[in-house]
């Protein structure tokens, strides 16, 4: 009963509702967001709404009684059918409808290859024949400059958007206007002034473009005064700024972007000494030959101190704490907001290393212009601790999830750490497998758990490396080294993402030719016990100049383990077996090295325990590395010598101005023969002086020298 209501109802709205002969529907440049649809022969009174005596009543947006039978694409040159038809969601045999069509129009519109696009429908066959007109956008044929004197047109080319081949967008080319008025102006070339000569090929869609640069002078600066200062001198203003007057070095050109800058740069320094209302202007003033001089105006205001400090809200963290984390805002010292911003974030990293990730700290502030003198309230909202809910692990698209996560301090049910959070992002970052860390909390059920998110960017951590070079030690020497920092030999064939170490080197010169196979495995069998192995081959030829009177070749390899035993302190065990062969002597060297001729076997066994506190391994910036050893050779590890070493390094790292960093380095030894042997042997024993340990000395002639052949004899 309901389905013969429902097409009694459609027949009657079809007789009533009969379609007009022609709808035409616009879309073009310039109404970028509306649809026209127009009527010619239809009159609608304003009034009432209804159609006028004699004219045809109007379409329904939606209802229609016509399929689409044709389509027809008009004013496409370059453009082909398929690609038009690619981009409508008409089709020929489906209904006829108005908002579909409209919405085409735009999509036809926002592929950039038109400048016009309209559409018409007429009576076909029973259905609607659908015809899209088209004006597409002219193709830019060729791009030339004017001649330019300072930058390259290359160089302009590839900063600009309109390129050979594409279509020309006017909103694009007024863009590349400003593109290369700012590359000049970055020149100081401030006078600059850029045209667009535009050829156009009607009938082959074809467009010409000649961009016509007048480049002007430079604007040198002869000068640079600054007025209205009080508190501070001529010179400490200009020291602030990048800009500077002509003068031996400085080129002394004038840059607009820089000197805005420059200005910002001048009220925020104000503003940090507590002349939170000092601004700084400019004025140029203009001489003959293309010279200025540049007036600077400072307007300093009055300097603001800060007279009390009061907190409210705080009762996990007490006031003495939240004073002593306050570097930047004292009592009775300048007030600044820049000083201020940077107090209230690390109260907020305070209360997060104490697992409070909600805290957030707001500062009020009440200032008197007579005294010049703030008081100073932050309010503190502390929430509760949080703890962590789950650790995920997101961008890691080679590195396996365990090697990420067995470098996280935090597990789930732990409190929030803020500490071991950074503590955390050091150990990634050591690894040398990610570009990029980052953080981030997700809501849970529970309000006061959340999931801790650890974002990664994964870098290329395979190297392909060789070179060479000439040293007065080595002479001419080359090397090929192949590097995999995440190996993972299970993962064929990609082999990368369980965290292991492996490199493959090889060297060769004028007097030495190595070799060396190493692998690591940080975590063995998922524990934290990292093993590994050595095996290498090297060979140094007899050169007397700097301390070699003899040919010597090693051949041996290693077993070592390591654990973490704290966060900072690790230690490392190993056993290697080695074979040194001394030869080739001259006929005049030193009775010990003379005793040392033939092959020697090396059977050793040693430990190391180390400190590391640097902020990175990789590339530290401060922080101490200690370490010290200890190895016994022979004895009841057989081979043909005795003896025993113990030795110890250290390394303080400085952070210096300018990203430098003072290294300050120390290393002590000391080795003794036992057992069968009457001596340590020379190729063991310690050297110095020279490139890599101290400067100003010849090769390994800081120590014991043989009398009669003045030969090092090591120590």
């Amino acid at each position: 009963m309901k389905m013969r209501f429902f097409k009694l109802l459609l027949t009657l709205t079809l007789l009533v509702f009969l379609p007009c002969p022609s709808i035409k529907a616009q879309y073009n440049s310039t109404s970028s967001d509306k649809v026209d649809v127009t009527a010619p022969d239809e009159v609608f009174p304003a009034e009432t709404g209804e159609p006028a005596q004699g004219s045809a009543p109007a379409e329904s947006a939606t209802v229609v009684d016509k399929i689409v039978k044709n389509i027809e694409i008009k004013g496409n040159k370059s453009i082909s059918i398929a690609v038009i038809l690619s981009k409508i969601k008409t089709r020929v045999g489906q209904p006829y409808l108005q908002n579909v069509m409209s919405d085409d129009l735009k999509r036809l519109y926002n592929t950039g290859y038109f400048s016009d696009v309209s559409v018409d429908k007429q009576d076909f066959e029973g259905g609607y024949k659908v015809i899209i007109i088209l004006q597409e956008k002219l193709i830019v044929q060729e791009i030339t400059f004017s001649k330019t004197r300072y930058i390259r047109a290359a160089t302009i080319l590839s900063k600009i958007k309109t390129q050979k081949g594409k279509f020309l967008d006017n909103k694009n080319l007024k863009d590349d206007v400003r593109v290369i008025q700012e590359l000049y102006n970055q020149k100081g070339l401030t006078n600059v002034s850029v045209d667009v000569e535009t050829v156009t090929d009607e009938a082959n869609n074809k467009a010409q473009l000649h961009f016509v640069i007048k480049e002007g002078g430079r604007v040198l600066i002869k000068e640079i005064h600054v007025y209205g200062n009080k508190a501070y001198r001529q010179k400490k203003i200009i020291s602030l700024i990048k800009t500077r007057a002509k003068f031996f070095l400085n080129t002394g050109y004038l840059k607009e972007d820089v000197l805005e800058e420059d200005m910002q740069r001048i009220a925020s320094f104000y503003e940090r000494e507590g002349y939170i209302d000092a601004k700084a202007t400019n004025e140029l003033e203009y001489l003959e030959g293309g010279k200025i001089i540049l007036n600077i105006h400072v307007e300093e205001g009055k300097r603001y101190y800060i007279e009390s400090i009061t907190f409210q809200g705080n009762s996990v963290v007490s006031e003495a704490e939240l004073k002593n984390i306050m570097k930047e805002s004292v009592v009775e010292k300048p007030f600044s907001r820049e000083k201020l911003t940077v107090d209230l974030s690390n109260i907020r990293t305070l209360y997060f290393d104490k697992g409070y990730i909600f805290a957030n700290a707001r500062e009020s502030t009440s200032l008197n212009p007579d005294t010049g003198r703030v008081q100073v309230k932050i309010e503190i909202s502390e929430g509760t601790q949080a703890y962590v809910n789950k650790i995920k692990i997101q961008g890691n698209t080679r590195t396996r999830d365990i090697v990420v996560r067995r470098e996280i301090r935090l597990n789930p049910g732990d409190k929030f750490d803020g500490e071991k959070l950074r503590r955390s992002k050091e150990r990634l970052r050591n690894l040398g497998y990610f570009e990029d860390i980052n953080y981030d909390i997700e809501d849970t059920d529970t309000p006061d758990k959340k999931d801790l998110v650890v974002q990664v960017t994964e870098a290329k951590t395979g190297t392909l490396s060789f070179g060479g070079g000439y040293s007065s030690v080595d002479q001419i020497v080359g090397f090929v080294e192949i590097e995999q920092k995440n190996f993972d030999f299970t993962n064929w064939p990609t082999f990368t993402g369980a965290g292991q170490q492996l490199t493959l080197r090889a060297e060769t010169g004028s007097t030495r030719n190595n070799t060396m196979l190493s692998f690591t495995e940080p975590w063995i069998f998922d524990y934290p016990v990292s093993g590994g192995f050595d095996i290498y081959r090297n060979e140094r030829d007899r050169e007397r100049d700097v301390g070699y009177a003899y040919d010597e070749k090693r051949v041996g390899g290693d077993v070592r383990f390591g654990k973490q035993f704290t966060e900072f302190i690790s230690g490392d065990t190993y056993y290697k077996r080695e074979n040194v062969d001394i030869g080739n002597l001259e006929s005049n060297v030193s009775a010990d090295l003379r005793s040392e001729e033939g092959e020697s076997a090396l059977s050793i066994v040693g430990f190391t325990l180390s400190r590391d506190g640097r902020d990175s391994t990789i590339s530290p910036t401060k922080g101490l590395l200690v370490s010290g050893s200890a190895d016994v050779a022979g004895g009841p590890l057989g081979g043909d010598k005795d003896f025993y070493r113990f030795q110890t390094r250290a390394s303080y790292y400085v952070p210096l101005k300018f990203n430098s960093v003072l290294e300050l380095r120390l290393r002590t030894g000391v080795a003794n023969e036992f057992g069968d042997s009457d001596k340590v042997p020379i190729f063991e024993r310690f050297f110095a002086g020279g490139a890599r340990t101290i400067r100003g000395y010849n090769e390994r002639k800081v120590g014991p020298i043989d009398a009669p052949t003045s030969d090092p004899i090591g120590g």
